[in-house]
């Protein structure tokens, strides 16, 4: 038993099911064959009766009984029957059970050796196996009447218990044969059924097996990446804790196609293929998510997708910091390039000795950029949001264009608290302004104004406007109109968007003279969302 234990799968499952098939079969052929005995028992029961009802019915003899010496005619009647019929006995007594006749000669004239009085007084036949002096017999016995219907005697017929197995034994050479044949098909059939299960197993063994589960199951919960599987019909098969997370999944998704779980119509679209690519960006649950969609095949056949998701939302965040401080530092260097313009000029005129006329020209530009400071920083007193009009007015200039802050903007100083969502939501909105400006020129006109419901931002360039259908799909996260742009492309307007849904407000965008931009950002995390798209003017 215990080498059997330490022995291989494919050994363990041959073993067991040639077992099983043993006993299967084995326990069918005991009951075949003690149900075969039954029958046979019976059907010699039936027919030593009828033999017996047959001598008791001849009129010979029921005349014996009349006779003095009733056994020398009933002996010869007797032994006649029995090689007529083929029964081992034929015994025919009186009703005091004295022998008449018996196929043992000396037997005659002496008491039967079972009792036949229930036949004798009850007047019906009986079957059944006794043990008499011949052996172990399958006996049917019969009353013996006169004219006027009285018991005078009984016939006892018999077959030996010996007759009875030897014809049983008869039948079981086919049963044999057929045993055997069935447990040689069925060992074949275990060897077929262990080399298939060792295939699919790729031969190891259940502590194996055991051991790589584990594995796996340690390997899926502890990684920092999502891990979710799919198979051909866009089942989820497979999801790790990660994952989970990430999507914000809740209960049980195994078995269930990617229509019965909850998720956005771009995540669903990226996992189920519809979105295909490497690194697809997606923003789910206030995160933006990276997939990565890989088919899986096991031995050279298709079973289905692998994605993996990559939590990017502290990068974005970094990279949209970084975003505003490279705006910052191109704004310095126009200013530092139009700064040494200036000072140029300044010397030229000092050389050429104009002195007064390079103190106007000083007094002309400081007057200029201060005016132009002071009125962004009186309409908007926020220092941070005053500071990005200012990055992204320097930035308008040196791309040839020009951003007004208008005059019905107000925004007063700490009015804003946290200025994060607010410069996000304004700092998008005016650089997708000014990219569609690009290279055209034009003027980006802003207006922010600040009240106890929040931050109301319009958003205004020169450009050529968004057509109806593109006015909801350019909120999309991965929508983009450069082409050529590398890396995460469409998440501007997309975080915009997210931003705003998040602190219960919304954006949206129509035409008049070019695209307008509007956006609502409540105060307060849970201030109450407006219903409608209403314009800022």
């Amino acid at each position: 038993m215990r080498r059997l234990l330490n022995a291989s799968l494919g050994t363990q499952l041959f073993v067991m099911q040639v077992v099983i098939v043993f006993l299967a079969v084995g326990g069918t052929a005991l009951v075949w064959a003690q149900h075969t005995r039954v029958q046979l028992d019976d059907q010699y029961q039936e027919r030593a009766l009828a033999i017996a009802e047959s001598v008791a019915g001849l009129p010979e003899v029921r005349a014996a009984f009349e006779t003095a010496r009733p056994e020398l005619v009933l002996q010869p009647i007797a032994a006649g029957v029995q090689r007529a019929t083929g029964a081992d006995y034929v015994v025919i007594a009186n009703t005091d059970q004295i022998r008449y006749a018996h196929p043992n000669r000396s037997l005659i004239g002496q008491r039967l050796s079972t009792d036949g009085s229930l036949v004798l007084t009850t007047g019906k036949p009986w079957t059944g196996i006794e043990t008499g002096t011949l052996g172990r017999s399958v006996r049917g016995k019969a009353p013996i009447r006169d004219a006027s219907g009285q018991v005078i005697g009984l016939t006892s017929v018999g077959v030996l218990e010996k007759t009875v197995a030897d014809q049983l034994g008869a039948a079981l050479p086919p049963l044999f044969w057929t045993v055997l044949a069935v447990l040689v098909a069925g060992s074949l059939a275990a060897a077929l059924i262990a080399r298939r299960v060792r295939r699919q197993t790729f031969g190891l063994e259940p502590a194996e097996i055991a051991a790589l589960l584990e594995q796996r199951e340690g390997v899926l919960h502890g990684v920092k990446e999502g891990v979710l599987a799919l198979d051909l019909a866009g089942r989820v098969t497979l999801v790790n804790d990660a994952a989970r997370d990430l999507l914000g999944l809740s209960g049980d998704p195994i078995g269930r196609s990617l229509a019965e779980i909850p998720l956005s119509d771009r995540v669903r679209d990226v996992l189920g293929g519809d979105d295909p690519g490497e690194d697809r960006i997606v923003l789910h649950a206030a995160r933006v998510v990276v997939l990565n969609r890989t088919p899986v095949a096991v031995r050279g056949q298709h079973r289905g997708w692998v994605v993996t998701l990559r939590d990017r939302t502290e990068l974005v965040r970094l990279a949209h910091e970084l975003d505003r401080a490279s705006s910052t530092t191109d704004a310095l260097r126009a200013q530092a390039h139009e700064f040494a313009n200036r000072m140029h000029t300044v010397v030229g005129l000092l050389e050429l000795g104009e002195h007064e006329a390079a103190v106007r020209y000083i007094t002309q530009t400081t007057q200029a950029y201060t005016e132009h400071a002071s009125v962004i920083r009186e309409r908007v007193a926020d220092p941070t949001l005053a500071a990005l009009l200012l990055a992204k007015s320097a930035e308008a200039a040196e791309r040839g264009a020009s951003l007004v802050v208008s005059a019905d903007s107000e925004v007063a100083e700490g009015e804003l608290g946290d200025p994060h969502d607010a410069v996000l939501v304004v700092g998008n909105l005016v650089a997708n302004a000014l990219d569609v400006l690009e290279g055209t020129g034009g003027t980006v006109e802003v207006t922010v104004r600040a009240d106890a419901e929040g931050l109301h931002v319009r958003v205004r360039d020169s450009g050529p406007g968004v057509t109806p259908e593109l006015a909801e799909e350019v909120f999309r996260d991965g929508y983009t109109t450069k082409a050529s742009q590398a890396g995460p492309r469409g998440l501007g307007l997309a975080l915009t968007r997210q931003t705003c849904v998040r602190r219960g407000g919304w954006v949206g965008v129509h035409n008049e003279d070019g695209a307008v931009f509007t956006a609502w950002l409540p105060c307060t995390a849970d201030g109450a969302r407006r219903t409608g798209m209403e314009a800022v003017r």
